[in-house]
């Protein structure tokens, strides 16, 4: 009999697994000729709303040759000169191939026009080399490819312009919650400060994930932080660059570098923080572990939350790798489904946004009514305070573009960093799976590897609080 059960349940899962494939192809089919529409449907709407075509990455990519600081860019038989500043140049090795790169139906059954641009951009190879032997102090160095969406939205970097547009695109929400930055012209992430006033002994700084905000913290682990606790630590949660109330420029590339830059100038900065413990959820482990490398000397204590380490085969591109794992284009589970619509469709990611991030309002009000404003709705706050343009580049630039450099971060802290590191993981997380918390430990054998049952994604945390909290004092003793 048991047999016999073990039997049913094996056929049963086979049978869920071939039809989660089977309805997935004809979703993701469905969806691929979706965003190729949508593509030319933004162009009219921008230009007709913002009088400007809107670079996208469904662009053909450009084909550029540095040397000393300066881009050729070609495409069609048309040359430039670009001259980027030592900054810029690092902005370009940040950015993630995934942006520009994501396989899909359609653009398989437009391979022969890709070759077709191909052949000409062989054509015009003896245009590149007259403009190259122009260039100033010599030789070439090295060629690439750089998607013209990128070369656009550098434009504004260049020449040591520093300001941001501050205006929010058609698309976004212009409420006051979301760009309170803009009106105050203010160039630093929002921080939420609690804990120690005076004889501040040790200091925290929390991370959040995607799509995310500090109320992830603040409303969740703050408020049952011990008395002893609150007395000897200082407590920082930061707004990450796009989200929640801190700036969301239209014009940045949310690269690793940026997002550090944006924390130092934030917190380390005026809070004259010299030494501190990091605690992290999803994609803000990778810029914890990128600040504790870039400060080996100051990390007291390392706090993971379902890290997004999945190491990439031999042979594999880490950055594609990790997209296909964070984002499999699979309609179940339902988190999954999410991260595969936010990862590889530009513009249905953006038409999502354009219903549910700006018109943010109407769905805090819908909840509250609909529950009687039982609940508290600072995830649903957490979930709608970004522009389109910030969690796009964040995802890929973050999540997938450092796919490459994690094992190296990790064995830095493995290597030159002395503190504590601990990484809490929910058994049922259907995102970021468990095996990446071992994978961590695989690289950096004294971590320490707590898997709770029965939690997820967002409950290894919400609906654990105040135990998380106990915790947490715990690892700050140590």
């Amino acid at each position: 009999m048991a047999a016999i059960k073990e039997n049913a349940r094996s056929s049963l899962i086979l049978a869920g697994r071939v039809m989660n494939e089977a309805i997935s192809f004809l979703v993701f089919t469905i969806l691929d000729i979706l965003d190729f529409i949508l593509c030319y449907t933004y162009k009219v709407l921008d230009f007709i709303i913002e009088a400007e075509w809107k670079p996208c990455y469904c662009s053909s990519t450009k084909e550029a040759i540095t040397s000393s600081g300066t881009i050729l860019v070609s495409e069609q038989g048309e040359s430039k000169i670009v001259c980027l500043t030592s900054s810029s140049k690092l902005h370009l090795e940040e950015i993630s191939d995934t942006l520009y790169t994501r396989p899909s139906l359609v653009a398989e059954v437009s391979k022969s026009t890709v070759n077709e641009l191909k052949r000409r951009k062989l054509d015009n190879a003896a245009v590149i080399q007259q403009s190259c032997e122009r260039l100033k102090n010599g030789s070439v160095r090295s060629t690439f490819t750089v998607n013209s969406t990128i070369v656009e939205m550098l434009q504004g970097k260049m020449g040591g312009q520093k300001s941001h547009d501050l205006t929010p695109r058609w698309s976004d929400c212009d409420c006051r919650t979301c760009n309170s930055w803009s009106s105050s012209c203010r160039d630093s992430l929002f921080v939420r400060v609690d804990g120690a006033k005076e004889n501040v002994q040790e200091d925290v700084i929390f991370i959040h994930g995607f799509i995310s905000s500090s109320a992830f913290w603040t409303e969740t682990l703050f408020p049952n932080f011990s008395k002893a606790a609150k007395s000897k630590y200082r407590l920082f949660a930061v707004d990450l660059l796009g989200f929640g109330r801190s700036p969301k420029p239209s014009d940045s590339l949310y690269t690793i570098r940026e997002h550090l830059e944006m924390i130092e100038k934030s917190v380390l900065e005026p809070h004259k923080v010299k030494s501190f413990h990091i605690v992290a959820h999803s994609l803000g482990c990778i810029l914890a572990l990128a600040l504790a490398v870039k400060y080996p000397g100051s990390i007291k204590s390392l706090t993971l939350i379902a890290p997004p380490y999945f190491p990439a085969p031999k042979g594999e591109q880490a950055t594609q790798y990790m997209m296909r794992r964070v984002a499999p284009r699979r309609v179940w589970p339902p988190i999954a489904f999410g991260a595969s619509i936010a990862c590889w469709y530009e513009h249905v990611s953006r038409t999502i946004c354009l219903v549910i991030c700006k018109n943010h309002r109407l769905w805090e009000f819908l909840t509250k009514l609909l529950t009687r404003n039982r609940i508290k709705t600072y995830l649903i706050e957490g979930f709608c305070c970004h522009t389109h343009n910030a969690a796009w580049h964040t995802l890929h630039n973050i999540i997938c573009g450092t796919a490459g450099k994690i094992e190296g971060y990790l064995d830095t802290v493995r290597n030159k960093l002395k503190c504590e590191v601990t990484v809490f993981h929910g058994k049922d997380d259907e995102l970021i799976p468990v095996e990446c918390s071992y994978n961590v430990q695989s690289r950096v054998p004294r971590a320490h590897v707590k898997v709770v049952d029965n939690k997820d994604h967002i409950t290894i945390v919400v609906g654990r609080q105040r135990a998380f909290a106990r915790e947490l004092e715990q690892i700050w003793k140590n």
